[in-house]
């Protein structure tokens, strides 16, 4: 069975390297900070050796960007060592930070201890129709989490537009029973490299709308990199990609939010896009210095 087709306040914040604050506007694009991942060698040996503070100056780095709205934190190791090793990234990170984190796993025993230990309300990364994903789905309900939602399922990666489109009204016809409001998921298209099929990026920008229209209520994220893995020059790839998934309809990205290319190309897409009050947000941040030298 499937559903048929039917913010963050302002603040004074920094964007990026710039010390000196500014009032910007109500965030239009949220960022979930990427870096304290396991998978990263130097983050594993860190969580490995207990290195609180390599894994503190990552989480208030990322933490002092304004658009960051959650902080990734994901292990990386094996399940029966994930639910200590998520619970002292929470412990470690939340002693430093006030950011709301997102807890990045699809183990149940992990993410129930996590939850355990978080002070604010998490965002789950993620739910899916994988089969060993779909213990996850209680654990959002129960906590009332916003939750991250893969559009995939027991077939993996869907090829097509229509059957991404599918899945995400499949994943609804579970959540809404369960009192989770389509306003708490974030869905993931799943963007593939463009070095493996020149049209991937096309797809996911048309995956977007349709999602978008069908189901308006819904927020739509991604890991922004995936798109220019394999390639050169990736960080031209991911600025146009991020521009242009912006105006399809993406609110949301998985990325590092410290980045100054993603900063401004969030800044200079809300301009265009009409988003951005009388250019306010990005004079303003013109004259931070966001922009260095440049223009």
């Amino acid at each position: 069975m499937s559903i048929l087709p039917r913010k963050r306040n302002a603040e004074f914040g920094v964007f990026g390297g710039c010390r000196q604050p500014y009032r910007e506007r109500e965030i239009m694009l949220k960022i979930i900070a990427e870096k304290i991942n396991g998978t990263r060698k130097r983050v594993a040996q860190a969580i490995k050796d207990r290195d609180a503070a390599f894994i503190q100056e990552l989480a208030m780095r990322q933490a002092e960007v304004s658009a960051t709205a959650w902080l990734d934190v994901n292990a990386g190791t094996a399940p029966q060592r994930e639910p200590d090793d998520l619970v002292w990234l929470v412990e470690t990170v939340q002693a430093v930070v006030d950011k709301p984190l997102a807890l990045d796993s699809a183990n149940p025993a992990a993410l129930k201890a996590a939850i355990g230990a978080v002070k604010q309300k998490p965002l789950i990364n993620s739910i899916s129709l994988e089969p060993g994903r779909l213990d996850v789905y209680p654990i959002v309900a129960e906590n009332k989490c916003p939750a991250v939602a893969l559009a995939m399922d027991e077939k993996g990666i869907p090829k097509t537009k229509e059957e991404r489109v599918e899945i995400v009204g499949r994943i609804l016809a579970r959540t809404r029973p369960m009192g989770i409001a389509d306003e708490d998921l974030y869905f993931d298209p799943l963007a593939m490299t463009i070095a493996t099929g020149q049209e991937n990026a096309l797809l996911f920008f048309d995956t977007v709308r349709e999602i978008k229209q069908n189901f308006p209520e819904v927020h739509i994220t991604c890991g922004l990199s995936n798109i220019s893995f394999g390639m050169p020059a990736r960080s031209f790839i991911n600025r146009i990609f991020l521009a242009l998934s912006m105006e399809a309809g993406m609110d949301c990205a998985i990325c590092d939010p410290n980045n100054q290319d993603i900063q401004t190309t969030i800044l200079a897409t809300d301009l265009l896009l009409g988003r951005d009050r009388h250019c306010l947000s990005f004079t303003r941040a013109f004259r931070a210095g966001i922009f260095g030298k440049s223009g």
